[in-house]
Formats: structure tokens, C-alpha cells, sequence
């Protein structure tokens, strides 16, 4: 059992300060909400560096906002206990272990109560992140609600466009269970009532991502398998909805039925300006929170704090399914550079012509997102991309080891899907050297020679 806190944001900051003082960066000095935060994060990302961001003064608030929190694949290990490279099979192994959630009294974020009138989300220091963007966008606000049919809640990632005091724009553009929610709802003549929570732990909005569980299953009781203790949560004041005891801020409101507005653009995390929304109404009618709340913002766009959690939960989704039927399946990594989604890779140790492809297809079919699959041998680096292209221009015979599946289902925001049916051709390419042929022998340097060549490296005054 982890400390009183050790379920918050706060609580995993300071953990951070304490464990790891280099990832995390306070800014004291004054920021405007337009531009400069994003601007920050992407310079950090440029030099190579990603630590947890505290901006301690923006301007025109008394609210630090705090971000990048999910940008650093160390620091998202040691919250799971493992090591950086065995991260995605952490995170598989315990999204599996459901434990019941506990619930408790009051929430840490009952402290100050504002409804009707009182309520001002334009206050709130929400970030206005590139210029293409409509409007500020709160990113790191979990949608919690619950399904007006079976009871069962959900909580996730939807973006929430600011349009004035007590409303704001969201697309459920992933089409998935909070979609199915309002549209359950809305059959029924009625809105749905919903709640955003802003300020969680890098545990939550990991759990948050995961998409292939029961139905009966309670998003809530894979973060507690995350967390290995019973998630801790309070109800707010509207349709009886469960949130995090420990978050930051909640929102309570609805998701309005028969109404779509403008949403958007916003930059999304393929690098584009998005355009395409299902134009979603929410309006507030409470907001409470802590007297000292931290504002937690995600960067938006191709930031690692907007892509590294769906790298982590694409790569322990489709390593699951994999291994279900094919055990010799080393690791997958899904690159941060193609944006988190759209590209996987596959290591193997192949024992049978065919495993590849039954890899790529059940990659393929497991991700909405996943439109391009590479296998490789499991002596190439699935995280250096030179490796792994090297595979591709030496091993790959183009009119055997590629093939193409037209027609399926992706995202509304992939800019390459049909913009009528959202449908993509996916792709697929077996970058393994064939078996049972003379293949060319692969030039190896042994560990221990890398070892001998950095000392003498090191003797004439090169840090190798």
C-alpha cells in the first residue's frame, strides 16, 4: 500500500520531485495561456528532454497549471513498478487484474462549490495552444458517465472546446463507448449526464485508454489493477456518477441531446488542424474543486505528453492479442513520431512462414487507429527506426511481403480516411528473412566488444 495520496496528481508530482528532482520543472516565471505553454513543452521535446512542467504563474490566475505529466516513458514505468523497456507488458499484465473500487465520503475536490451563476469556466486558466486552433481547449478532461441502459460507467479523453461561461464543445469522434452512451440517451429523448474530471493521476488517464475489456467491466476497476489497490472514488451530484476522490477539479453537467454546434479546429496529435467533430454540446451546471487546485493541461498536438500514453496502451493492447496465438512474439512498439496510432511493429522470433502475416492481421484488427504493421526478426531493434527500416529495405520482397486490406473502419481525425465513410486501406509488411532459404548472414558486434571499444573510446577522451 502506497502512501494517503499516492492516487492523485499532487501525490505522484511529489513522489517525482522527490525520487526523480531532474523530472520536474517548475516555471515561476509569468506565462500568458496563449501560445507560450505549448510552445515550452515543444522546445523540451526538441532537446531531447521531457519532464513534468509546473507553470506556478499564469497570467491572469491564481491556478498553476500543470502538463506534461504523461510525456516520460521512466517516469510512467515506476509508477507501475518495471523498468522502461518492459513498460507495455506491465501495463498488460496488471490492465487485467480488475479489482472492485472503494468508495468514499466526500471527494478532495468538495472543497469550494460554485453552481449557476457562480459558475465561470472562462476563469479557469485553460490554455489556447496554436494558432489554428477556435478557442482554448480543456485536454485533460476525463469524461465520466454512465450507460443509460446497462449502468455500467466509463471515463476517457474527449477534447472540450471553450464557448462561454457554463458551455463547452466536445467531439466523440473515437466512436466508442461514451459515443454509444449519449447515443443510447438520446433514443430515449434525454441528455446525458456527465461529469469532467481534471487533475488525475498518470495511472488513471493510462487505464483510461484502454479500449478491448468486457462490457460489464467498469473502466475504474482496471485503474485499481494499474494502482494494485482498490480505486478511490466519491459521487458528484448529477445522474449518480462515480469520479476520482483524489482529482483535482470535476465539472458536473450534461452532454445536451438533438443539439450540434461548430467544434473545432484544434491540432490533434497527427500534426494537423482537425476540422472534423461530431459537434457535441456540454453544459455545466457545478464545478467544485480543491482550495489550492492545480490545473492539469495536456499538450495538444504531436507533444509526447499527447501521444507517449496511447504508445504504451497501443503496444500492451496489441501485445495481448498477439500473444493469445502467438506465444514466439517478442514485443510491439508503436512509435511516438507517427503519431502514437498509426504505425506498429512487430517483433517475432518466427518459427512458421505465415506468422507474420497472422500478426499483422490481428494487429490490425485489434486497434482502430493501427493502419500499418511491420514484423521483424527479433534481432532488429523495434525502437531504433533505422534498425527497423534496415529490415525493411533488406528484407522485404514487395510483391510477397506487403499486402493491402481496403475498406476499414478508422478514425474520423486520420486526415488520410475517406471523409464520408471514415474508411481506410491498411497495410501490412513482413520485414522477416525467409526461413529455410540460405539468407544472407546479418554482421553482429558482440556486447563485449562494444564494451572494449567504449574504453578505449573512453582512454582517448570520448564518452561513448
Amino acid at each position: 500500500m502506497l502512501t494517503a495520496d499516492n492516487q492523485s496528481l499532487r501525490g505522484f508530482i511529489a513522489t517525482t520531485e522527490n525520487m526523480f528532482p531532474e523530472e520536474v520543472l517548475r516555471i515561476r516565471e509569468p506565462v500568458s495561456r496563449e501560445l507560450e505553454m505549448t510552445s515550452v513543452i515543444f522546445e523540451l521535446d526538441r532537446i531531447g528532454r521531457s519532464p513534468v512542467v509546473v507553470f506556478e504563474n499564469v497570467a491572469g490566475s491564481k491556478m498553476p497549471v500543470v502538463t506534461n505529466v504523461a510525456g516520460n516513458r521512466k517516469l510512467l514505468a515506476h509508477c507501475l513498478g518495471a523498468e522502461p523497456v518492459n513498460l507495455p507488458t506491465a501495463f498488460r499484465e496488471r490492465c487485467q487484474n480488475y479489482i472492485p473500487c472503494e468508495v468514499v465520503n466526500k471527494g478532495a475536490w468538495d472543497d469550494v462549490v460554485m453552481e449557476g451563476d457562480q459558475v465561470d469556466l472562462t476563469k479557469l486558466p485553460i490554455p489556447f495552444q496554436f494558432a489554428v486552433d477556435a478557442a482554448p481547449y480543456i485536454t485533460a478532461g476525463q469524461i465520466c458517465a454512465r450507460d443509460p441502459e446497462t449502468g455500467v460507467d466509463t471515463t476517457g479523453f474527449h477534447r472540450l472546446m471553450l464557448k462561454g461561461a457554463n458551455r463547452l464543445g466536445i467531439s466523440l469522434h473515437s466512436r466508442r463507448r461514451m459515443y454509444e452512451f449519449h447515443r443510447r440517451a438520446e433514443a430515449r429523448g434525454h441528455s446525458l449526464p456527465a461529469a469532467i474530471v481534471i487533475g488525475t493521476h498518470p495511472l488513471h488517464y493510462m487505464g483510461s485508454m484502454v479500449y478491448a475489456y468486457p462490457p460489464h467491466v467498469r473502466k475504474y476497476e482496471i485503474i485499481g489493477g494499474l494502482f494494485g489497490e482498490p480505486y478511490r472514488l466519491a459521487r458528484c451530484g448529477v445522474g449518480d456518477i462515480e469520479v476520482p476522490a483524489a482529482a483535482e477539479i470535476v465539472i458536473e453537467g450534461e452532454i445536451l441531446a438533438g443539439v450540434h454546434e461548430p467544434e473545432g479546429p484544434f491540432g490533434e496529435f497527427t500534426g494537423y488542424a482537425s476540422y472534423r467533430s461530431t459537434q457535441n454540446v456540454f453544459v455545466a451546471h457545478r464545478v467544485r474543486m480543491r482550495r489550492d487546485a492545480f490545473f492539469h493541461s495536456v499538450v495538444s498536438g504531436m507533444s509526447r505528453d499527447h501521444i507517449l500514453m496511447s504508445c504504451v496502451t497501443r503496444e500492451g493492447e496489441i501485445l495481448n492479442a498477439l500473444r493469445r496465438n502467438l506465444p514466439n512474439v517478442r514485443a510491439v512498439h508503436v512509435p511516438h513520431k507517427t503519431c502514437g496510432a498509426f504505425l506498429a511493429i512487430v517483433s517475432m522470433k518466427k518459427i512458421a512462414e505465415g506468422e507474420p502475416k497472422m500478426a499483422m492481421l490481428t494487429a490490425l484488427g485489434t486497434e482502430l487507429y493501427t493502419k500499418h504493421v511491420i514484423v521483424v526478426d527479433d534481432d532488429v531493434d523495434i525502437f531504433d527506426m533505422e534498425d527497423v527500416m534496415w529490415a525493411v529495405a533488406t528484407r522485404v520482397r514487395a510483391d510477397k511481403d506487403i499486402f493491402l486490406v481496403p475498406g476499414v473502419k478508422s478514425a474520423i481525425i486520420d486526415p488520410t480516411s475517406d471523409p464520408k465513410t471514415f474508411t481506410v486501406t491498411k497495410m501490412g509488411i513482413d520485414a522477416t528473412a525467409p526461413l529455410g532459404e540460405d539468407f544472407a548472414e546479418r554482421l553482429t558486434i558482440s556486447d563485449e566488444q562494444r564494451a572494449r571499444a567504449r574504453a578505449i573510446l573512453s582512454g582517448a577522451g570520448i564518452a561513448a
